[in-house]
């Protein structure tokens, strides 16, 4: 169209019945677009809403209280791997029948998790009893 006074301008999107949006209000001259406005804010968070970031999601891993020495090898290696990834790592122990009796040996073993994984992770949330049957503990990542 070109350059053109604001006056005309307006004039001109009241007969089209559009919008005049002020684009550069610091430039000279101003510059102004003719747009319908709520269609644009409608596209602009259509298209923001496709790029929201990922959350981190929360990973567990499952320990008995009797795990062998390879089977807790295991799972603190698959925890270091959610860790790295970002992941929070929910480390929840259970017990069964006569287990619950010996909730100290629980507590020791999932100190002895948070000890092998030290060297990249850190206790959010301390070992702490959640129901009759379970303990959990939350890692996530030193970094």
């Amino acid at each position: 169209m070109g350059i053109m006074e604001v006056s005309e301008a307006l004039q001109i999107a009241k007969e089209r019945e559009i919008d005049l949006v002020e684009i550069a209000p610091n430039s000279d001259p101003r510059t102004c677009k003719l747009m319908d406005f709520g269609k644009f804010r409608y596209q602009q968070t259509k298209k923001n809403r496709g790029q929201k970031k990922p959350v981190n999601k929360r990973k567990e891993v499952k320990l008995r209280p009797k795990v062998g020495d390879h089977d807790f090898n295991v799972k603190v290696e698959r925890a270091r791997r959610f860790l790295s990834k970002g992941h929070k790592v929910l480390v929840t122990m259970m017990f069964r029948g006569r287990e619950m009796v010996h909730v100290d040996l629980g507590m020791d073993l999932l100190h002895r998790f948070a000890g092998e994984l030290e060297d990249c992770s850190k206790i959010e949330k301390e070992p702490s009893r959640e129901a009759r049957n379970r303990m959990n503990m939350i890692l996530v990542n030193k970094g």
